[in-house]
């Protein structure tokens, strides 16, 4: 029985890690329900005075009413901005923010930014925090992290690497939860590179 079951990315967390102890600013980039946030949290359990921010949640949303005080009220600590894609006028502050704690020396590893909708993250990191952030790919898992939780390459290829198929109840459970993220996905994030197309029309593409 699978169900329940948390696999560890390890090889992930470590590049991680790595990026943080070497930018400022990290963007890990994925795919929707690829476990990025669930990641984000692990590492703000494990490292001291972290601050692990959803701009999904209006009670954080609100603390950056004014986000120049907030941010800069927590110098020398790793906040993790998750769905930072909310709100885009504010990498210009992180920028700021970002230049005046190198010029006091701290110059790596003050935030984490994640968001679902990929495409702006990039966009708006890219022009805005040049030569500030490092980008991290986060993929589904894969068979060597599947092997290593016991898992099958058989159940890895039935259930694809999204976590939460993978460790579904049961082969119908995890069936029903890619149709219903493949429904999210053609008519949520498809129209985004397509906005003139159906989303009936989008899904044929898709089957054919």
């Amino acid at each position: 029985m699978i169900y329940g079951m948390i696999i560890q990315r390890l090889s992930l967390q470590s590049a991680l890690d790595a990026a943080l102890a070497r930018a400022p600013a990290v963007a890990l980039l994925g795919a929707r329900q690829v476990g990025k946030t669930t990641l984000a949290r692990k590492l703000a359990r494990e490292r001291d005075g972290s601050i692990y921010i959803d701009l999904e949640r209006q009670s954080d949303l609100r603390k950056f009413d004014d986000p120049g005080a907030y941010l800069r009220a927590y110098s020398g600590r790793l906040m993790i901005i998750d769905e930072i894609h909310r709100i885009p006028s504010l990498f210009a502050e992180l920028r700021s923010v970002i230049d005046e704690r190198r010029e006091m020396g701290n110059r790596v590893g003050q935030f984490l930014l994640l968001g679902s909708a990929s495409l702006d993250l990039v966009q708006n990191s890219s022009e805005t925090l040049a030569g500030r952030v490092a980008y991290l790919e986060m993929d589904p898992i894969g068979i060597e992290e599947a092997l290593r939780a016991g898992l099958t390459i058989d159940q890895l290829w039935l259930r694809g690497g999204f976590p939460d198929s993978l460790t579904a109840p049961s082969d119908a459970n995890s069936f029903y939860w890619r149709q219903d993220f493949i429904r999210s996905y053609l008519e949520r994030d498809i129209p985004l590179f397509a906005p003139k197309l159906p989303s009936s029309l989008i899904g044929r593409l898709w089957a054919c």
